[in-house]
C-alpha cells in the first residue's frame, strides 16, 4: 500500500506523528511518503517538531511560505499535484483544517485519489472562521472520516455524511502528548525560565480576530494587569509578535519569549496554574493534563473541552481576562475526567480501520 501524508503547520506534525507511526508499523513493506507543505516554515514553529516527535525526514518539501488564503491554496495544489502523481498513492491523509488540508484534500479528490480526514467533524459553526470552511470541504471530500469526539457525529450527519465513512477513534493529538509524557514531565521548562511550577499564567495567541486589529492593544493591558496577580509566560507566535510590534505598547510584567519546540512547550503547559488561548489544540492539551484554560474565542471547534470542566469560553473579549484570578479561586480542585478514547491509542485505531479496508 502506497500512503501519502500532507502536514504542514505547528499542529499537523502533532496529529500526524503517531499515525505515520502505527501505519509503519502495521505496513513495514508499504511506502510511507511524508509531505511538507511549509506552510509554516519559521524553523522553531516547523522543523524542530520533527526533529521531536520522531517523524522521519520529508520526502517532499512544497516550500509553500507565507501569504493570502488563495495563494497559499493554490500553491500547495499546484506543488502538490507532481507529487501524487510521482507516488502515485492508495491514500492521502490530511490532519486538521489549515490550507495545507484543504489544498491536499481537493488535489487528491480531483485525481481521484481516496482521502482521510484525522480529526473530522468538528464544527465552530462560524463562517468568518477560515478553518472552518477548510473543515466542511475536507469532510465533504474524504471517503474516511477520522472522529475523536461525539460531536463530531452528530455535525456530519446534519451534512448528510452517511455513517459508514465514519470512524470514532479517538485523538491522535493526545496519542503524541501521552507517548511524551515522561520527557516533558521531566524538562523543568518553568523553572529554567525562571517561574515557579503551578504559578503562572502561560498565553498564546494568534487568531486574526484577535491580533490584527485594535483588540491586540487592549489584549496586551489585559494580560500587563494580570501580571500583577500571577506571573505570564507569553511564547509569541512570530505573526503576533510582528503585530504587537506596530502598536508600539508596553508589556510591563510580561516574559515575552520565543516559541518554544514542542516538549518545552508542554513542559510549560503541565506545570502551569492556567493557560490562556485562542488556540484549538491547547484546548484540547490542557483537557487531557486536567489544566484550567480559558478561550478567548466567541465559540470552539471543541466543545468537549468545555464539557469536560476545563475549558471556559471568554468571548472575543480582553476585558474578560480580568476575571480569570477570581474564576480559578471559584473552580473545584477535583481532576476532570479525559474525554472517551483519548488515551494514547487513537493512531492505532486509525491503522486498523486503513489496514482492513
Amino acid at each position: 500500500m502506497r500512503i501519502v501524508y500532507v502536514v504542514g503547520t505547528r499542529p499537523n506534525f502533532v496529529k500526524t506523528a503517531p499515525v505515520i507511526g502505527a501505519l509503519r508499523a502495521r505496513l513495514p513493506e508499504g511506502r510511507h511518503a511524508i509531505v511538507h507543505t511549509g506552510q509554516h516554515y519559521d524553523r522553531l514553529m516547523s522543523e524542530i517538531f520533527l526533529e521531536e516527535l520522531g517523524v522521519p525526514a520529508p520526502d517532499h518539501m512544497l516550500e509553500v511560505g507565507s501569504g493570502s488564503h488563495a495563494v497559499q491554496t493554490g500553491r500547495t495544489m499546484e506543488r502538490l499535484e507532481p507529487v501524487l502523481l510521482e507516488e502515485r498513492p492508495d491514500l492521502v491523509i490530511v490532519p486538521g483544517d489549515v490550507n495545507s488540508t484543504l489544498a491536499a484534500a481537493l488535489t487528491a479528490v480531483k485525481m481521484g485519489i481516496p482521502v482521510a480526514h484525522v480529526e473530522s467533524g468538528l464544527r465552530s459553526f462560524d463562517m468568518t472562521m477560515p478553518e472552518e470552511v477548510n473543515r466542511i470541504v475536507a469532510d465533504r471530500f474524504s471517503e474516511y472520516l477520522f472522529l475523536h469526539s461525539e460531536e463530531a457525529t452528530e455535525n456530519l450527519r446534519a451534512e448528510g455524511i452517511p455513517d459508514e465513512r465514519m470512524h470514532m477513534v479517538g485523538n491522535t493529538m493526545i496519542d503524541t502528548l501521552v507517548a511524551l509524557e515522561d520527557r516533558f514531565r521531566a524538562a523543568g521548562t518553568a523553572a529554567r525560565l525562571g517561574v515557579e511550577p503551578g504559578s503562572y499564567a502561560l498565553v498564546t495567541l494568534h487568531r486574526p480576530a484577535l491580533v490584527d486589529g485594535p483588540l491586540l492593544a487592549e489584549t496586551v493591558g489585559q494580560l500587563a494587569a494580570l501580571a500583577q496577580e500571577m506571573p505570564v509566560v507569553f511564547p509569541v507566535h512570530p505573526r503576533t509578535r510582528k503585530m504587537m510590534e506596530s502598536i508600539q505598547s508596553d508589556h510591563p510584567g510580561l516574559s515575552l519569549i520565543e516559541p518554544l519546540g514542542y516538549l518545552d512547550f508542554l513542559s510549560l503547559l503541565a506545570d502551569a496554574r492556567t493557560v490562556l488561548t485562542d488556540s484549538g489544540g491547547i484546548q484540547e492539551e490542557t483537557t487531557y493534563l486536567g489544566i484550567p484554560c480559558f478561550t478567548l474565542r466567541d465559540n470552539t471547534e471543541r466543545p468537549v473541552t468545555v464539557n469536560s470542566g476545563t475549558n471556559t469560553l471568554l468571548g472575543l473579549d480582553p476585558a474578560a481576562i480580568a476575571g480569570i484570578p477570581a474564576a480559578l479561586a471559584a473552580r473545584s480542585n477535583a481532576p476532570a475526567e479525559p474525554p472517551p478514547l483519548w488515551d494514547g491509542h487513537a493512531a492505532e485505531r486509525i491503522a486498523d480501520v486503513v489496514v482492513e479496508s
